[in-house]
């Protein structure tokens, strides 16, 4: 938890983080590599020099340097997991709701498991969502509209298969959809990221929470122009706000931008754990101020109550999480037993 100097208490919601394998032993092929380097760019440009990783470590952190960089090192109360199989580049898959479901076990009141889904497996993964909610109780789901499965390189939300999948996801009480739609990654296809889709799937299923990871970006105006319109889209800030440190300017921009459009009840952070660390990102984040000629321009205010909205309550909202009870279910965990 955050606290200010003024004594308020900040609960933090991540609402983008990963427990990934990119061990060359994972790699199914030379895709495996491709993906986790261009991670780990993502890392080295954004990361503050004095928190960078060794290769080795981005390839594989473990689930107790996670635990350790999000809740104690870092600010975070809870992190939502968002899953990204890729089974066609990695043999176990990169980052799956069962890697997952391991550390949520060991830390039940930390996590939130969201599971997945790939409207080109057909009947079976339909089954398998259903499985999954059975077994995990998942509220929410990652779709990765680029991901590579055997000669397709991608599909669309407007899809008929996708448009069956979120109805079977409403009808199983799936009500959160957080979608990759942000920069690319190689080697998957940047055109596979457009924001577009979002508008018709929003339309067609109002009973469901569309949070475009990424905001976007570099997409930035589609996605406002499209969220500003369906109320049931929101903006999720990962890879938009590691820019706050060494690109403050454009940070600004977007930010800017994203509060005059949407609004601050419409937006999640997220760290994108681990390409990048939660600690800077909060503190950063917490010290911005939107400039004075944006704030001429755009009428946009990162006020307190925005960034508490913006850093936990929106996503609380949404996952339907009462924050004064997770505070004390979270203050009794930290309670040391007292000896008999």
């Amino acid at each position: 938890m955050y606290r200010t100097k003024d004594g308020d208490e900040i609960f933090i919601i991540d609402g983008h983080v990963h427990l990934w394998d990119g061990r060359p032993e994972n790699w199914r092929n030379v895709h495996g590599q491709q993906f986790i380097d261009c991670f780990y760019g993502y890392h080295s440009f954004l990361q503050p020099k004095d928190k960078q990783w060794a290769r080795e470590k981005f390839y594989h952190y473990g689930a107790e340097t996670m635990h350790d960089d999000l809740f104690v090192r870092g600010y975070d109360d809870m992190a939502i997991f968002q899953p990204t199989y890729l089974k066609d580049f990695y043999v176990n898959g990169f980052n799956t709701l069962e890697q997952n479901a391991v550390l949520k076990a060991k830390y039940p009141d930390r996590f939130i498991l969201n599971g997945a889904f790939d409207p080109r497996d057909g009947e079976a993964g339909l089954h398998q969502l259903e499985k999954d909610v059975e077994t995990h109780g998942i509220k929410g789901v990652k779709l990765y509209t680029a991901e590579w499965k055997g000669d397709s390189k991608g599909y669309k939300l407007s899809d008929a298969g996708a448009q069956k999948f979120l109805a079977k996801a409403e009808a199983l009480g799936i009500r959160n959809i957080h979608v990759h739609k942000g920069p690319t990654i190689l080697p998957l296809n940047r055109d596979a990221f457009d924001v577009a889709d979002i508008d018709d799937a929003a339309t067609s299923f109002p009973n469901l929470n569309f949070i475009v990871e990424h905001c976007g970006l570099p997409r930035l105006d589609d996605f406002c122009w499209i969220a500003t319109q369906e109320t049931n889209v929101y903006g999720g800030l990962a890879v938009a706000l590691p820019f706050i440190r060494n690109q403050p300017g454009y940070f600004a921009h977007v930010i800017s931008q994203l509060l005059m459009w949407l609004g601050e009840d419409k937006l999640l952070y997220g760290s994108d754990y681990g390409i990048w660390t939660p600690d800077w990102l909060v503190e950063d984040f917490m010290a911005f101020e939107v400039p004075e000629d944006l704030t001429r321009e755009t009428g946009a205010k990162l006020t307190l109550q925005a960034k508490k909205k913006i850093l936990g309550l929106n996503a609380a909202r949404l996952y339907g999480i009462d924050v004064e009870a997770q505070k004390a279910v979270l203050a009794d965990a930290r309670r040391p037993v007292a000896a008999e």
